[in-house]
């Protein structure tokens, strides 16, 4: 069912995911997603959620591996920008913030942290000092991507120099960390 969902957020945006949407495309009546989702529509955003979080951690991840340092930052806020892109409605649908009671949720998130705290270690950073450079890799990230997939991004010069100019100030900045 979480497939199916996905299907249609990619197509017309999370806002437009409902249960008949959902039971139409996968040929069944409404009442028996039920059994797939006890828990009706909220259930199903919030795995739609954990899914859409836990693939951006694997493309992170993957983009990261066996790079370290600038490199590793350089792939990793390209990748995300990439996956953003990509599927920019189905980014729409990672949380900004775990549901805390959600072991799955939090999970995902811990997960997409971590990644970007193994990029970080390259920079020495560790502790406090590594939990808020993983807070200003997010937010560029974030930021980047949100202003791209939301059509800010209208001016004729290039995206990927923008990118790559955002991401060599982030580098420049971690670098020199406090």
């Amino acid at each position: 069912m979480v497939d199916r969902a996905l299907e249609l957020v990619d197509e017309h945006g999370v806002q437009e995911l409902t249960l008949a949407a959902v039971a139409g495309r996968a040929g069944v009546a409404t009442p028996s997603l039920y059994k797939h989702v006890p828990g009706g529509l909220a259930e199903l955003r919030r795995l739609v959620a954990v899914r859409v979080t836990g693939e951006l951690a694997d493309r992170l991840a993957d983009a990261a591996l066996g790079r370290s340092g600038d490199a590793a930052v350089a792939a990793l806020m390209a990748a995300y920008a990439a996956y953003a892109t990509e599927h920019p409605r189905r980014y729409a649908a990672v949380p900004q913030a775990p549901q805390e009671d959600d072991p799955e949720q939090l999970a995902a998130a811990t997960r997409l942290v971590e990644v970007v705290l193994r990029v970080l270690a390259g920079y020495g950073l560790d502790g406090a000092e590594a939990i808020h450079a993983t807070r200003t890799v997010r937010a560029m990230a974030h930021g980047f991507a949100s202003l791209a997939t939301g059509g800010a991004f209208r001016l004729a010069e290039d995206r990927a120099v923008t990118l790559d100019r955002m991401t060599r100030v982030l580098t420049e900045g971690l670098r020199s960390w406090p």
